[in-house]
């Protein structure tokens, strides 16, 4: 047993020592590194470590929780006591208590790379660096920089509960940003490229990082205004991964039992185009979702939220799950203290077979949407509407730039209307689509 782990098992000895009826303890340890550069200058270095340990306990149907980063005997002790106390205050919940299952995966999800650990503060600021050279040295009109950046995280997390559960794991990533800004006949422009990965291997070049922020913040500059009209429109993986995010919030259980949520008693129903197949997977080796147990220690898994259109399954944790008189589907998510949440695990639409070059083919007049600003979808109505940037499609073919544009629908509509699906997946962080096209979007200009 580790340090850690004996910290987190004693702590919820020490709760049903001073009559908790059930406890569960989070604890989580981590190392973070982060250099940005700027105009070929170090703008700032940080490093820092972090160990916290945070406790739920319950009295009866009484919950209370506490957190401390002191993990001392001491600590421990006076968290343990700050909790109890809570519990003695807060009303009974019916739905609340720990779930019925525990479990973890024990294959290798690939979540800890020792080669991150092994790199070199110098190396990680020359990486930055290096993409921000790339970027300025790709084009004249390359000819400012808002920075590049190198990020790097080492963790351990581990959770423990008073039905004889205890586990614990190590996760690793590192990242590399460049945000380079172009000027020519008085436009100035600004876009950016980054790559992320567990593992040091899986992390795009510098050259490359910096070249794709400078190709993006070139493609940008001398943009139009168009007229407010109703076209054909193209999110690409970056822009469309924000459309997942407001499902994610309106599939997410907390949402479903509050009636917060469009999709309230929608299941077993047609929710969008025959095209989208949505999967939450925490199980997918290496990436940034995964993870061996949700946070309250229940075995983590694939759940197919929308199968070729059709709602299968809400995503819940435990207390949202009785709520609803439903199962967790294992998507627990907390800090170090509180009740859990609903969070994704790996969260995405299956890639389609549609190249985004042939998608883009097929449009006479549409738009390529490749920046959304001030997003604000109602997840209750679908309701959406956003501030957007990116590129007028002319006979197949992107144009030219566009900019001070809003983009309006209702996602339940826009869901419907997805007429392809890009087969370009890629995951940069837990939640991850290809490029989607949606048949018909107001698209208000000037």
């Amino acid at each position: 047993m580790t340090d850690l782990e004996q910290i987190a098992s004693d702590a919820v000895k020490l709760a049903l020592a001073r009559g908790a009826t059930d406890a569960e303890c989070t604890m989580s340890e981590g190392e973070e590194f982060s250099a940005n550069v700027r105009m070929r200058e170090v703008e700032n270095l940080t490093q820092a470590g972090s160990r916290g340990a945070g406790i739920r306990v319950l009295a009866g149907k009484c919950s209370g929780s506490s957190y401390t980063s002191d993990l001392s005997r001491a600590g421990i002790e006076s968290m343990v006591s700050a909790a109890l106390e809570l519990a003695k205050i807060t009303s009974e919940d019916p739905f609340s208590g720990l779930p019925e299952e525990f479990g973890k995966v024990e294959t290798d999800l690939r979540l800890y790379d020792d080669a991150i650990a092994r790199m070199e503060s110098e190396w990680k600021i020359a990486q930055a660096r290096a993409a921000e050279e790339a970027a300025l040295g790709a084009d004249p009109r390359i000819q400012n920089s808002e920075g590049a950046g190198f990020n790097s995280y080492l963790g351990t997390r581990v959770f423990a509960n008073s039905r004889g559960f205890l586990g614990s794991y190590r996760t690793s990533s590192c990242g590399l940003s460049a945000t380079p800004v172009a000027k020519h006949n008085g436009s100035m422009e600004r876009d950016y490229w980054y790559s992320s990965s567990r593992a040091a291997s899986g992390l795009e070049s510098a050259e490359v990082v910096g070249k794709r922020a400078a190709e993006r913040a070139l493609r940008r500059l001398n943009p139009r205004k168009i007229a407010t009209q109703k076209v054909p429109v193209i999110f690409e993986p970056r822009t469309a991964r924000a459309l997942l995010e407001d499902l994610f919030g309106a599939v997410s259980g907390s949402a479903i039992y509050r009636g917060a949520s469009f999709l309230v008693g929608k299941l077993g129903e047609q929710v969008a185009s025959e095209l989208v197949t949505v999967v939450d997977d925490a199980i997918l080796p290496g990436l940034f979702g995964s993870s061996p147990f949700d946070d309250e220690g229940v075995e983590s898994r694939r759940t197919v939220v929308v199968d070729r259109g059709v709602l299968k399954s809400y995503l819940l944790n435990t207390y949202s799950a009785r709520k609803l008189g439903m199962k967790t589907t294992g998507n627990a998510s907390r800090g170090l203290s509180g009740n859990a949440g609903v969070g994704p695990g790996n969260f995405y639409i299956e890639s389609g077979a549609a190249p985004p070059e042939k998608m883009i083919a097929g449009v006479r007049g549409g738009l390529y949407v490749t920046e959304l600003i001030g997003t604000a979808a109602n997840t209750v109505t679908g309701d959406y509407s956003s501030g957007a940037a990116g590129l007028w499609i002319d006979n197949g073919e992107l144009a030219y730039p566009v900019s001070e544009i809003t983009i309006a629908g209702n996602l339940q509509r826009m869901l419907m209307e997805i007429a392809q699906v890009g087969s370009d997946l890629e995951f940069r962080g837990s939640i991850a689509s290809p490029s989607i096209f949606i048949q018909e979007m107001t698209v208000s200009g000037h």
